[in-house]
Parts: structure tokens; C-alpha cells; sequence
């Protein structure tokens, strides 16, 4: 691994001159002629622009490849760094993919869309759930980044905005770009183990947040520098002595402690500086494992180990596959001393990052799957080597946004739908639109990782059954597919009930048993509850036979004619049909013009079919027998409903009859028979539906009437 970083090194020292100078020592010439043909693009295209903050975008992007070329990527990476911040300008992106093809203008592309992330990590409020937010954006950069050579330019990119904003008097933006690099970039630069960005990110943005705790570390550390650099002098000599005349070959040096990991450890741990063990801290890297225990137990001779500082992590390898020993022991005078011992395959392992102990660092809570990913992840990435496309490891995830900045992780290819039943239940029932990065767009369109998703809703309504067909692609995620299967399951058994109560209703009144109580008759079939009783009637799992049969025991007796006078008072009867002169006859409406209230009726008297309900303009009325024709009204039973017939008239589409439908079903219209003709463009519907009265069927219509489409909607 290289030299650390320099931590303050100010971006207007950085130079091309410097710059080209280390490519000449590391690249062959063809490289190096695809960074100078860089250099020239951007002298030539916008070699005179700033960022936001007031840096100058060339100086930054040089420095930004100073600090890459610490890992010593492939070309195509360091000329991504010098071009990342200039294909923020989408012309400007146009410009870059003419000049250098697919590979380059690819990563500066993806560098340039990790900005998304800096606007959203400062929107993120302080509340319970921040830390999951928090999380949820790092893996949005992640899944956002289909190359991973992109997050190591944007992390050196990020350790260039710091040392910049540490010297800007642009106070607000310098705090914010603090907060974002310790919330965000820091853990992801740990989880990745790019161990020496991590380290510089840290201690930049502890320098803006904190400048007194920086400043009061840093004067701790450089009082004691000379006395600690002495200190740890001795000890590897001793060490070196001892292990040489075991016969242990050992590589031996102190290991550099950053300050924001002082400051985190003496937050934590509530220390005092004096009280830390790891202040003083030396790395043994030796030859095998065997010799990393016989190490320790000569370090354990020499020293007396610290109470509790122990921890085995080759035995025990953390869960991200981190192996060393760590040992804290009372060193030369009594001091405290942390100690390392790990073999130089473990030690590479971890400087390239395949030990990142984040978990273990953050406490954040585990996430088994995506821990496999990362660990995976970590086992392939060598950042020195050209690195293959890492996509695909969240190929099953995409994270998008709420227009408030809140991350949702939804299945790949998920669409509008499913992130609003995602949000909740209701939002997704009532889903009739959404805008993708404020564009409209159809409902069954796939999400793409990081854009922003805003739900148009109705007021109230529910689901279309075309999103349950998977041939449509409405619905990938298995839990809003549930819910919508729930939803309809309610509607359906909303229905049954409906249906149901109408089957019995009439029933009741062809036994003039209207007055009987519900509750009792559920019972009397062997169900607690009459909404249970209801809906196996309207499901047909209790037939009419059954019906009668067991309400013919209850029938009373047919009561004795009387002498009647020529006019006799109206009385009620089933149906809530009031007709004059007759009692306790079956009422049914006319198929010819199926009346409903209000319509002025009249009525006549069959032959064993009871009385048959006409409309007073009905033209089958003239030809009926006069002496069989009695006057009618209609009566107050709020239960009945009567079939009228509808015809609609519209120019034929795709998903006519599932709109007209929706309204029907939303209104609770039961619809007992439909006929449809298409003929070229025009389509006729014929429906017949079952209504209380006029009104409601005059609402429903004026509903249908808005439909897209619809020219005509009445009653036939």
C-alpha cells in the first residue's frame, strides 16, 4: 500500500506538471498519452469553470487524480478522475463520449450521477430512522455505481472537496459537506476498506465540525510526537530482539493513529487522552499463523497483558472475514501499548479491503444478505487491476426516492405501484398516475436506481385487476401484489354480502316474512354472524331451495278472505310495492321495461305468477287486459333493489370496460348481464344493473359519462 495521504495538502499546490510527473514513473506511454489527450480536452472545452464551492474545477480534478494514483488504478480510471466533475454538464457529457468512447465517459458519467447523493444526504432529518436512511443511501451508491472503479473516484473526489472547504469561509456549505462526507462517504469508504481515504474523510471533516477537539488531539499528538516516536523506537527494537532470537522473521512497525479515531474512541469509551491503549501502537506482520501465536506469547513474556484488550480475531474472524490478533499490554515504563499480529497475506487482505469491519465499527444492524454481497464483493475488487463491471451484485435490489428525499429499496424493474403500496396500502388502492423525475409516466414503467418517484392519487377508489396480470408488468414486488389480491378479496366478499342480502330480501317477501330478524335466520343455518350467512346465499353455496325450505316452517297461515269494499286502502307489499286492493301477492318487475323508483307504475295481475310491475308508459301496457290491471305505488323498503337496463356508446380501446367497471364496482353497482359490440372504432355496451332508485342510477351514468372515450351513457 502506499505512503498515507497527506491530509491538508491545499488543492492550489496540486499541478499537472506534478501530477504527470508520477504518471511517468508508473504508466507505459500509451497510458500516459490518453491522460495528456484528457488534459487537452478540458484546456480546450472548459478549462476556465468553477464548482459550487469556488474552487477551480481543473485544479480540483488534478488533485482528485493525485490521490487516486495512490492505488494505482488503470488508465481509464484515472482519466474518469480528471474528467468526472466536467460530465456533470450533460453537453458537455455529449462532448466526452465523441472524444474518448464508452470506457472513460462511462465512468465520468457514473462519478458525475454520485452527486445525487450529495443533495440527498443533507435532507436526511434527525429522527429514529435516520441511521436506516442513512444506510439506505450508501447502498443507493453502491447499486448506482456500475462500475466500482466510480466509487473510488468519487471518495478521492470527496477527500478533494474537504481540503478545500477546510480553508472557505462559505461556512454553511463547508458544515454541510463535513456532515455528508462523515455520514455517507466515511462509512462507505470503511465498508470498502479504502483504509486511506477513510482515514483522510475522517479527519478533514472532524477539522471543519470540530475545530477545537482537531486542534486540542492534534497538539496532544505533536507534544508527545518526538517522546512517542522514541518511545515506539524502542519497543520494535526490543520486539525485533526478542522475536529474532526465537527465530521469528518479522516485519515490525508502529501503526499511525488518525485523529478522528482517537476522538471517536475517547467519545465512545468516555476516556481521557492519557487513558487510551492504542496511542502507542506497533504491527507485527510474520510468516504463517502459527508464528502469529508464538509471536503473542513472546509479546505476553515480555509485557504484561492489559485486562479485557484481547480479542482473537484469526480464530474468531469477524464477520466480514477481518483476521488479526489484537493485544493491549502494560509496555516499557508502564504505558499502555496496542499490538498487531497478523500474517502479510492477512495484512494485504485487509489494506485492499476484503476486511473492512464496518459492522463492528457503525453497530449498525445486520443485514445478512447484503453483508454477503459485500463481502463478496470485497474478496474480487483490486483496485489496482482493471476491475470488471460490479452491477450485477445489485441486480436484484434498485433504490429510489420520495420526493422528501427518503430512500426506498424496492425489487429490480419495480414500477409506480410498487412503490406506492411500499409507502402504504392506501396510497397504492388509490395509485392512478406517477411522475418519474417530474416526467409522467405509464404505471407499469421500471424504476431506476436513484430517481426521484412522486405517487398521483385519487381521492378514494381501489386497484385494477389488470395489475395482478403478470403480462401487463404492473406489480414485481410479492407484497403489493398481496394486497391487492386482499383488496379484491374484500370487494368480493363485500359483494357476496350484497348479492346476498338481496336473495334473501326477496325470499323473505315471497313469504311475507319481511319482518323476520336476520340474525335469527343466520342461525337457524347454522352461522353466527348474518354478514357470513349473507355471503354463502350471494355465493350460491346456500341455494333458493335451501332458502325456502327453511323458511317454509316459519310461514304463517294464509290469512281468510273477507268481504271487500269496491276500493281498499293501499297496504305494503313485498318488493315495497304498494298495490291497491290486494294482499300478500308475489311482485316481480317486467323484463319489457324493468321499472325502478321513481317511475310511475301500474300493475297486473298474472295467472300464478302474482303481479307483474309495469311502467305506466310501457308500450306492452295497452295490450295487457284492462280488468287485470291494478293502480301501484312504490313503498319505503330501503333493502330492494331492481334491474334497470344501461347502453353506452364509445370509441372502442383497450381498458374501456375496465374503466367503466372500476366506477360501477367503486359505487357498489351489482351488474347482472352484459353484452358488448364492436364495430371499426365504435363500440355499444348493453349492461344491466341493480339499483335502489333513479338517483343513484343517474350518478353512476353521470360518472361513466367522463370516462375517456364514453359519448353516450343512459338508461334504455
Amino acid at each position: 500500500m502506499a505512503n498515507h495521504l497527506k491530509l491538508v495538502t491545499p488543492a492550489d499546490e496540486s499541478n499537472a506538471g506534478a501530477m504527470l510527473a508520477a504518471l511517468d514513473a508508473a504508466y507505459p506511454a500509451e497510458d500516459r498519452a490518453r491522460v495528456r489527450q484528457a488534459l487537452a480536452w478540458i484546456e480546450t472545452n472548459a478549462s476556465a469553470r468553477r464548482l459550487a464551492s469556488g474552487e477551480s474545477m481543473f485544479d480540483h480534478a488534478v488533485a482528485t487524480v493525485e490521490i487516486l494514483l495512490a492505488f494505482k488504478p488503470d488508465i481509464e480510471c484515472v482519466a474518469a478522475g480528471l474528467l468526472g466533475r466536467y460530465a456533470e454538464d450533460p453537453a458537455l457529457m455529449l462532448a466526452l463520449r465523441e472524444s474518448f468512447g464508452a470506457g472513460i465517459s462511462a465512468l465520468a458519467d457514473g462519478a458525475a450521477r454520485m452527486l445525487t447523493i450529495e443533495e440527498l444526504g443533507g435532507r436526511v432529518e434527525p429522527s429514529s430512522t435516520a441511521g436506516a436512511q442513512l444506510e439506505s443511501l450508501r447502498k443507493m451508491l453502491l447499486a448506482m455505481a456500475q462500475d466500482m472503479r466510480v466509487v473510488l473516484i468519487k471518495l478521492a473526489d470527496q477527500v478533494q472537496t474537504l481540503r478545500y472547504a477546510v480553508k472557505s469561509d462559505d461556512e454553511p456549505r463547508r458544515l454541510a459537506a463535513a456532515r455528508l462526507a462523515l455520514d455517507i462517504y466515511a462509512p462507505l469508504a470503511n465498508r470498502l476498506g479504502v483504509w486511506q481515504l477513510k482515514w483522510a474523510i475522517e479527519d478533514l471533516a472532524l477539522r471543519i465540525l470540530d475545530p477545537e477537539t482537531y486542534r486540542r488531539i492534534a497538539h496532544w499528538l505533536d507534544e508527545k510526537r518526538n517522546d512517542r516516536e522514541s518511545y515506539i523506537a524502542g519497543v520494535i527494537t526490543q520486539l525485533r530482539a526478542t522475536l529474532a532470537e526465537s527465530g521469528i522473521a518479522a516485519e515490525i512497525s508502529g501503526r499511525p493513529k488518525h485523529i478522528y479515531s482517537i476522538y471517536n474512541k475517547m467519545r465512545n469509551k468516555e476516556l481521557d487522552f492519557g487513558s487510551l491503549h492504542d496511542v502507542r501502537a506497533v504491527r507485527a506482520i510474520v510468516a504463517d499463523v502459527k508464528s502469529c501465536y508464538a509471536v503473542l506469547g513472546l509479546v505476553h513474556n515480555l509485557w504484561t497483558p492489559l485486562p479485557g484488550e484481547f480479542d482473537d480475531y484469526i480464530a474468531r474472524p469477524k464477520g466480514n472475514n477481518y483476521r488479526s490478533l489484537h493485544t493491549a499490554v502494560s509496555g516499557p515504563g508502564g504505558k499502555p501499548l496496542e499490538i498487531q499480529i497478523r500474517t502479510s497475506e492477512m495484512h494485504q487482505h485487509a489494506d485492499f479491503g476484503v476486511a473492512a469491519h464496518w459492522r463492528y465499527k457503525e453497530g449498525s444492524h445486520r443485514d445478512a444478505h447484503y453483508d454477503d454481497k459485500i463481502a463478496w464483493l470485497r474478496q474480487v475488487v483490486e483496485w489496482k487491476d482493471e476491475m470488471a463491471d460490479a452491477g450485477g451484485l445489485f441486480a436484484d435490489t434498485i433504490y429510489v426516492l420520495t420526493p422528501q428525499g427518503r430512500v426506498i429499496d424496492l425489487p429490480a424493474d419495480a414500477t409506480p405501484i410498487d412503490f406506492a403500496y411500499h409507502l402504504h396500502s392506501d396510497l397504492g388502492h388509490r395509485c392512478r398516475g406517477a411522475r418519474v423525475d417530474g416526467a409522467m409516466v405509464p404505471l407499469n414503467t421500471p424504476l431506476k436506481n436513484g430517481q426521484c418517484v412522486e405517487v398521483v392519487a385519487a381521492k378514494q377508489g381501489g386497484p385494477s385487476r389488470d395489475w395482478l396480470n403478470p403480462a401487463l408488468g404492473f406489480l414485481k414486488s410479492t407484497g403489493a401484489r398481496n394486497r391487492v389480491r386482499q383488496w379484491f378479496n374484500r370487494q368480493n366478499l363485500e359483494t357476496s354480502v350484497a348479492q346476498g342480502r338481496v336473495i334473501v330480501d326477496r325470499e323473505l317477501q315471497r313469504h311475507g316474512m319481511t319482518r323476520l330478524n336476520l340474525e335469527t335466520l343466520a342461525r337457524q343455518f347454522g352461522f353466527n354472524k348474518v354478514d357470513d350467512f349473507l355471503a354463502d346465499v350471494g355465493r350460491g353455496e346456500i341455494g333458493q331451495r335451501q332458502l325456502h325450505n327453511g323458511l317454509v316452517p316459519q310461514e304463517a297461515e294464509p290469512a281468510v278472505a273477507e268481504e271487500a269494499p269496491i276500493v281498499r286502502k293501499a297496504r305494503a307489499q313485498p318488493g315495497g310495492i304498494l298495490i291497491v286492493g290486494v294482499d300478500k301477492l308475489l311482485t316481480v318487475p317486467a323484463r319489457c321495461c324493468k321499472p325502478a323508483p321513481p317511475d310511475a307504475i301500474i300493475g297486473f295481475v298474472s295467472r300464478g305468477r302474482g303481479v307483474t310491475i309495469h311502467r305506466r308508459g310501457c308500450l306492452n301496457v295497452p295490450l295487457l287486459s284492462a280488468e287485470r290491471l291494478v293502480d301501484a305505488e312504490w313503498g319505503d323498503s330501503p333493502l330492494a333493489t331492481f334491474p334497470v337496463d344501461v347502453v353506452i356508446d364509445a370509441g372502442d380501446r383497450t381498458g374501456l370496460l375496465r374503466d367503466i367497471t372500476e366506477i360501477l364496482s367503486r359505487e357498489h353497482i351489482n351488474v347482472t348481464a352484459t353484452n358488448s359490440v364492436s364495430r371499426s372504432v365504435c363500440a355499444r355496451m348493453m349492461l344491466t344493473v341493480e339499483v335502489p332508485n333513479l338517483g343513484q342510477l343517474e350518478r353512476v351514468l353521470a360518472l361513466i359519462r367522463v370516462v375517456p372515450g364514453v359519448a353516450r351513457a343512459a338508461r334504455r
